[in-house]
């Protein structure tokens, strides 16, 4: 994989592309003389399988929301668990743009203190959330803590990546490194599970909690240096360029990013739960599905990363979002809506379909990036590439925030058995089902607006 010797208008060390008149040395690379572009590739997947432990958390929480459905011995309503797993997405891409902002700029050189901290943080988090007697306190611990922690880990490595290569293989580096959360994602639910039904969940919590700690801490040394993280103290910082703000395109893109988020954290939490309640399969099997929903992600990150940077058969951004985002839709209304009891097969094809085509969707902001930069180059613009994808994480916080808020009323709103006979859309469940349909449909709105400038309607 190529890096960014040749990346347009990058400003030394920055990640800023700037026009020709702002800079007039735009072409300055970030090669690193002496390292290999494939050993920093390796260290960056092997740091973020070790780091992705976090986010695998989140990502598999289904699990052990099943688990507090059977076995509940706090005080509040049970029902506020629903919004644990979302609440950690939400709140962990939320903080994103306040922290790429900071880490982007004159911060830069305390990236690997920050994800030391939140290595800490999201320990102790867990480590308290064990001595929970009360569903509040499983929301603020496991839902908000950790997640930031999460966050203090994810973005110092994620601006490393985005700032080190260029716009032809961005999207294909952000899918590889995406692709490895999915492979954590795929190898703890039955861990989790394991662990659930041997020690309960406070022991549980202590051992992901000395997991967290034992892979993390070698991974947040292995995050390779920036020339950024080089400069002087001393050295004067650039302004952060927020021309973008004012680009149609930014805000299209936002929009589908906040819609389609919105659901997709509704199967990651409720799957397993409607698998065992509603097609009566068994916990292990339940907790299969949650596995077969993460693994097509490992293909799908990398699949749609490749979409948006080959060269063979160019597509633009908002064809490959629509793509992830109308197939996940169709996935959900016909193979979700349409199960019904001892239904395991529909399960396991959605499971599939579901993951694969919403799990790589965020795979596509590659192109979208490398389109914003498009744009900034043809108004002369200076654009900080670091500082807008810290903001579409934001975006995709937004979306898992309001969904994991909408699930729990959705869920009360259900019908419990009417509707169409016994079908998914029948149960208690089929709101949230027509939700993360819908929600998936309008992630690829953009490409309604791409028709609306093609034929001049606008």
């Amino acid at each position: 994989m190529e890096r960014d010797d040749n990346s347009l208008g990058a400003t030394a060390s920055r990640g800023i592309v700037a026009s020709q008149e702002d800079n007039p040395n735009a072409r300055e690379s970030f090669t690193l003389e002496g390292t290999s572009p494939d050993i920093e590739l390796r260290q960056m997947e092997s740091t973020h399988k070790r780091a992705s432990v976090l986010i695998g958390f989140a990502m598999n929480y289904g699990v052990l929301q099943e688990y507090y459905s059977t076995n509940w011995t706090l005080q509040g309503n049970i029902a506020i668990t629903g919004i644990i797993g979302t609440t950690s997405n939400g709140v962990m891409y939320l903080s994103m743009p306040l922290l790429f902002l900071l880490f982007t700029k004159r911060w830069a050189r305390y990236r690997q203190t920050a994800a030391l901290a939140g290595t800490l943080l999201a320990c102790l988090s867990f480590v308290l959330s064990a001595w929970s007697t009360h569903v509040w306190h499983l929301v603020v611990t496991q839902g908000i803590l950790s997640s930031f922690g999460c966050a203090l880990i994810y973005s110092p490595t994620t601006l490393s990546l985005g700032e080190w290569y260029s716009t032809r293989n961005r999207a294909v580096a952000y899918g590889i490194v995406l692709s490895c959360k999915n492979i954590v994602g795929s190898a703890c639910p039955f861990l989790l599970r394991v662990l659930l039904d041997t020690y309960g969940f406070r022991t549980t919590l202590r051992i992901w909690a000395a997991l967290l700690l034992a892979t993390s801490i070698p991974a947040i040394y292995l995050i390779p240096t920036h020339p950024s993280n080089i400069s002087t103290p001393h050295q004067r910082t650039r302004k952060i360029p927020w021309e973008f703000l004012h680009h149609q395109t930014f805000w299209i893109y936002t929009i589908a990013i906040i819609l389609q988020s919105s659901g997709y954290g509704i199967p990651q939490t409720y799957l397993n739960t409607y698998a065992h309640e509603v097609t009566l399969l068994s916990q292990t099997t339940a907790t299969l599905l949650l596995t077969l929903f993460n693994i097509p992600g490992v293909l799908s990150s990398f699949f749609f990363g490749y979409l948006s940077d080959n060269k063979h058969f160019p597509l633009s951004a908002t064809a490959v979002t629509s793509i992830s985002a109308l197939a996940s839709a169709l996935s959900a209304f016909l193979f979700w809506g349409l199960t019904s009891q001892g239904s395991m097969a529909l399960l396991i094809i959605f499971s599939l379909t579901f993951g694969f085509f919403a799990g790589g969707y965020s795979a596509t902001w590659g192109g979208i990036l490398t389109e914003m930069e498009r744009e900034a180059a043809e108004r002369n613009e200076p654009i900080d590439i670091g500082v807008l994808y810290g903001f579409l994480n934001g975006a995709r916080g937004i979306g898992y925030v309001s969904g994991g808020l909408a699930g729990v009323p959705l869920l009360k709103a259900g019908s419990g058995g009417g509707g169409l006979g016994h079908f998914g859309y029948g149960t208690s469940y089929g709101p949230l089902i027509i939700f993360t349909g819908l929600s998936s449909v309008f992630g690829g709105w953009g490409l309604v607006w791409k028709w609306k400038k093609w034929f001049h309607f606008s």
